[in-house]
């Protein structure tokens, strides 16, 4: 889909890793090619709606940086809901930034933000947190949630372990 996409579109472009190295490898390749003046990244599980995308630009327009989901009525098992609330509130809490959902995939960037915000590891749930450390205007907006259709989950307590370690690793930058 995305090569014929791709020799229709002149815009738009795909890259292959050589393997999986995860989110953050895979958004750092596409921030570093994107040439757009907005970017927006979104889970390719078709949970993200992009029906959604007007008013992500809306809230750009009215001086936002980057604007960040809030999937307010989740579609996932009960553990990985408290699980994501928990981390929501810890991070709220441990770095001032009122958002409810650091970890939507589903965001709205200025080209300046992902210049200028490196992400590696598993640090790609902390770039509102990073956005905001460097004087960027992070607003937050309520989007659709959709059950996911395709794929599976990756989130596991693994996961989550590397996450808090994250959030010690955020502290230090």
């Amino acid at each position: 889909l995305v090569r014929s996409l791709a020799a229709e579109n002149p815009e738009v472009r795909g890259y292959r890793l050589r393997r999986n190295l995860g989110k953050s490898a895979a958004l750092s390749i596409g921030f570093s090619h994107a040439r757009a003046p907005i970017v927006f990244s979104l889970d390719a599980d078709l949970q993200d709606d992009p029906r959604e995308i007007p008013r992500m630009v809306a809230l750009l327009a009215s001086g936002f940086d980057l604007v960040s989901g809030w999937k307010r009525k989740r579609h996932d098992s009960r553990a990985r809901v408290v699980a994501s609330r928990l981390f929501n509130m810890v991070v709220r809490r441990l770095y001032g930034l009122e958002l409810h959902d650091f970890n939507c995939g589903f965001k709205a960037y200025r080209q300046e933000v992902v210049r200028d915000v490196r992400i590696y590891g598993e640090l790609h749930r902390f770039i509102p947190v990073v956005a905001a450390f460097k004087g960027f205007h992070v607003g937050e907006i309520e989007v659709a949630h959709r059950a996911r259709r395709f794929g599976q989950s990756h989130y596991g307590w693994g996961r989550a372990f590397r996450g808090m370690m994250d959030l010690l690793t955020v502290l230090f930058l």
